[in-house]
């Protein structure tokens, strides 16, 4: 995003880094909700001899090996994504400026997505979209830590943490350097203890520069086609502070109507319907 009043990009983008449900009007509407996560189709139990403590390389190394498998099955789907950026305020000041795209992704078969956009309102003032918004709209968000990804991270284990029904392990994740013109992925993510599959992510685009800010994000995967932890929902909402002014901005980016050789799993999203 970028300051009419400065020349130099002013990136307020959403992830992921993102790149990439309708949001409310800043004090008016209710808040954007996530999807309601839901629990894989259960496993048998091990037995005795497979159930062992995993060390965090171990860990890893699984988690990775799922990631590659998920990113190749994604590459196989096609999708659509409606990314809805909202200013709430400038310098405390209320806003109601809305930006929202609705795109179909598809994957050609060099493996790159084609972004279709098939609708695109934009009243933002404030701030403009700039090649980089898109960049992590569209490819940096959903993060995905495949093996070939794994190599420009440092990863930390950080422990078990329970969200909803799942039992996670935990790790912050730090990319090794931040130079050249590509956009890294720094945060944590979550790693169900039983199939060792990500399923959550929250961090913020880097680099990070005075003319150049990301807010941080979150996204949630839910089990598709009951085998693929796909993402459903990226959400971000912060304050972004450049030099001159303070920036309210949400951010919201869901994926919808997954479908795979015609075939079509749906996704409810926000809260349950009474």
């Amino acid at each position: 995003m970028e300051d009419p009043r400065v020349k130099s990009a002013r990136f307020l983008s959403f992830f992921a880094l993102v790149l990439l449900a309708a949001l409310s009007w800043a004090q008016t509407q209710p808040q954007a909700q996530p999807p309601v996560r839901t629990q894989p189709p259960a496993q048998p139990q091990p037995q005795a001899s497979e159930k062992k403590n995993l060390s965090p390389e171990e860990i890893i190394s699984q988690f990775s090996a799922k990631e590659t498998e998920f990113y190749d099955a994604w590459k196989e789907y096609a999708y659509k994504q409606t990314a809805e950026i909202q200013v709430l305020s400038v310098n405390g000041v209320p806003r109601r400026e809305r930006m929202t795209i609705i795109s179909e992704i598809v994957f050609k078969d060099n493996g790159t997505r084609e972004v279709n956009i098939i609708r695109r309102v934009d009243n933002l003032r404030s701030v403009a979209f700039t090649r980089e918004d898109e960049e992590v709209i569209n490819n940096l968000q959903p993060f995905a830590l495949t093996s070939k990804e794994l190599a420009f991270y440092n990863l930390a284990y950080e422990g078990k943490e329970k969200i909803d029904e799942l039992t996670c392990y935990v790790f912050s994740v730090k990319p090794k350097s931040t130079k050249g013109n590509k956009i890294y992925f720094e945060g944590k993510i979550w790693v169900d203890d039983q199939d060792l599959q990500v399923v959550r992510t929250v961090g913020r685009p880097v680099p990070q520069k005075k003319n150049n800010l990301f807010p941080d994000f979150e996204t949630i995967r839910q089990m598709i086609d009951n085998k693929y932890w796909f993402p459903v929902w990226t959400h971000a909402n912060g304050q972004l502070r450049f030099s001159n002014e303070t920036v309210g901005i949400e951010e919201t980016i869901t994926y919808e109507d997954y479908k795979h050789f015609g075939s079509k799993a749906t996704i409810q999203f926000g809260p349950p319907k009474p």
